[in-house]
Formats: structure tokens, C-alpha cells, sequence
């Protein structure tokens, strides 16, 4: 690990006291490691918009198995960029619906937009991406 550096920082008093509020919500132990968290969360968000990094995604898609043709239209997205796609896992909800859980790997943009192809697939119900990245340049 880095050296630690020791700074001061001037907050008015009523956003201290939210802040404090939420670091016991959050579980942290002290201002330090919520601030460091928080700092990390806007690096990484830079090293997205930059979009040329190595990044991750997990993307999240809801959908009925009774949706024609959307299972093979995953699986073929799937194995269109199979050099992205680093894992894939299957639930099944119910007897209609799954979950399915695509992680990405590769430049930002890229995943970011194959992301949203998945997403955007007529017949999910529901789809989510969350984004980070290899921690290289936050740790």
C-alpha cells in the first residue's frame, strides 16, 4: 500500500453532519475511509467517460424464457463478442422468467455499448450495467 497522506478539509457544518449520517447508514468506520471510497467512485466514473482503460461490467437482464427468439439472439450476442465476454450465469426465476448475468470485459466504450445492446434486446424486462474498473490506477 501507498503512503498515507494526512489532510484537512473545510465543510460547512450541515453537510458534515449528512455526511456523518451517512457513514454510519453505509457501515464505514471513520470519515477517511468513506472519503477515500467516495474519491475512488469519481475516478473511476473519469476513467469511464475517457473510455479507453481496461474496464468491467456486470450486466443484469431480466426476460421470459417464452420470448420468441431472445434466447438465441442472446446467445449469438454472446458468442458474436465471446472475447468480451468473460462469464455468464443463468437463474431461473420461475417457470417464464430467467436472469441472466453477463460480465465484460475490455476498453470502456466497447463494453459500454455492447452493455447497451444487450439491454436494449426487445423482450427484456428489465436490464442493468454496472461498471467498474481494474483498480490499477485507485488503489
Amino acid at each position: 500500500m501507498s503512503h498515507i497522506e494526512r489532510i484537512g478539509v473545510s465543510i460547512p457544518k450541515e453537510l458534515l453532519a449528512r455526511f456523518d449520517e451517512f457513514i454510519e447508514e453505509q457501515g464505514y468506520s471513520n470519515r477517511s475511509e468513506a472519503i477515500r471510497d467516495l474519491i475512488r467512485a469519481r475516478l473511476v466514473e473519469e476513467e469511464w467517460k475517457a473510455g479507453q482503460e481496461e474496464s468491467f461490467a456486470a450486466v443484469t437482464l431480466v426476460y421470459s424464457h417464452e420470448q420468441l427468439d431472445l434466447a438465441s439472439k442472446l446467445t449469438d450476442i454472446q458468442h458474436e463478442h465471446y472475447k468480451r465476454i468473460v462469464s455468464t450465469m443463468h437463474i431461473h426465476i420461475d417457470p417464464h422468467r430467467c436472469l441472466e448475468v453477463v460480465i465484460l470485459r475490455g476498453k470502456g466504450k466497447a463494453i459500454k455499448q455492447l452493455a447497451e445492446r444487450l439491454i436494449s434486446l426487445k423482450g427484456i424486462l428489465h436490464g442493468k450495467a454496472v461498471y467498474t474498473t481494474t483498480g490499477k490506477k485507485i488503489a
